[in-house]
């Protein structure tokens, strides 16, 4: 079945089959259409004269250009029931579902949560106040961003999905994720990395979430590493890394990018950056933590044994690599 708007040359097929005497259901197997849509087409266009497919396509036209939110207005009942449940401080979502179980029966008293919102939005610039019982009580529409998308999308940029296999399985060492752990509050972060098959922590701050400040506090300590524990390094699409080829040729190191919305394909990471809230829960700036504390932190994470290498420690599996690599 077609999901587009019927054309012009499919209402002259309509008006004809119209005035041969076939149901909505004949009309609608020839066309190869849904009868509903026949049926909402005649209810909707037809006159006393009867259905006339000039005169129904350009009323279509005409409705068409009207948004759906405004023809909305013509439903005083609607927007009464909308007011009375927004100023029982329930959300658009759960007023655009509820009334659908209040109104069964009734086409006209149905509504999206888009409309709804549309409405607030719009009100709210003329000095309506319902605005104040959404949860966040946002006067404006706050411009949407999204992960990895835009500018994000750096050039040059290698997916995930060409990474060698040997990173996927841990098999070697010296395949390493990281990310940047934000504050709540504050400019500061926590600049993590990690060894994929050790889970061996590297640890930083950074005072802004500038790509320069990611790369001044992850290249040190991986310039310390010996080249054969610097293979590839898995990223995520954040404005942090955008100087990755920067981070490339000072290390030697291979850089990969997550697909957007995919923080599980860096999982060792999300895995340690979740541990680091034990430490740094949520709501603490950032800018009062010490190098010391960072330190301590680091080393407790390390030391302390995991399920996933045998109960070894992180730091007992990365110092045998880190002896062999040495050795070579």
């Amino acid at each position: 079945m077609s999901h587009t708007h019927l054309t012009l040359e499919e209402r002259i097929v309509i008006e004809v089959l119209v005035q041969m005497g076939m149901t909505c259901r004949e009309i609608a197997t020839y066309l190869g259409r849904s009868h509903t849509t026949v049926s909402r087409e005649l209810r909707r266009n037809s006159s006393k004269s009867g259905y006339r497919a000039q005169t129904a396509n350009r009323r279509a036209q005409t409705r068409r250009k009207i948004p759906r939110h405004y023809r909305c207005l013509n439903q005083p009942q609607l927007i009464a029931y909308v007011d009375e449940k927004l100023h029982n401080d329930w959300s658009p979502e759960q007023i655009a579902g509820r009334i659908r179980l209040d109104y069964p029966e009734d086409a006209t008293m149905r509504i999206s949560t888009e409309t709804i919102y549309r409405w607030i939005y719009a009100a709210a610039q003329v000095g309506d106040t319902s605005y104040r019982h959404l949860r966040r009580a946002h006067r404006r529409r706050r411009r949407q961003t999204r992960y990895g998308r835009g500018r994000r999308i750096f050039p040059g940029r290698i997916d995930i999905a060409q990474r060698p296999q040997a990173v996927a399985d841990r098999s070697r060492f010296g395949d390493w994720e990281a990310d940047l752990v934000c504050a709540s509050k504050g400019k500061a972060a926590l600049v993590t990395c990690n060894e994929r098959k050790s889970r061996f922590l590297l640890l930083g701050k950074v005072e802004n979430k500038k790509a320069n400040s990611f790369n001044k506090a992850l290249i040190p300590p991986l310039l310390d590493m010996p080249p054969e524990l610097r293979q590839t390094l898995t990223l995520d699409n954040g404005a942090e890394t955008a100087q990755f080829k920067e981070l490339e040729s000072l290390t030697g190191i291979r850089t990969y990018f997550c697909r957007p919305h995919s923080p599980w394909q860096r999982g060792s990471n999300e895995n340690s950056n979740g541990l680091l809230r034990q430490y740094f829960p949520r709501g603490i700036s950032f800018h009062k933590i010490t190098e010391k504390m960072i330190s301590n932190v680091t080393k407790r994470l390390n030391n302390r044994p995991r399920k996933c290498l045998n109960y070894q420690t992180p730091a007992e599996v990365f110092t045998q690599a880190l002896r062999g690599a040495l050795a070579i």
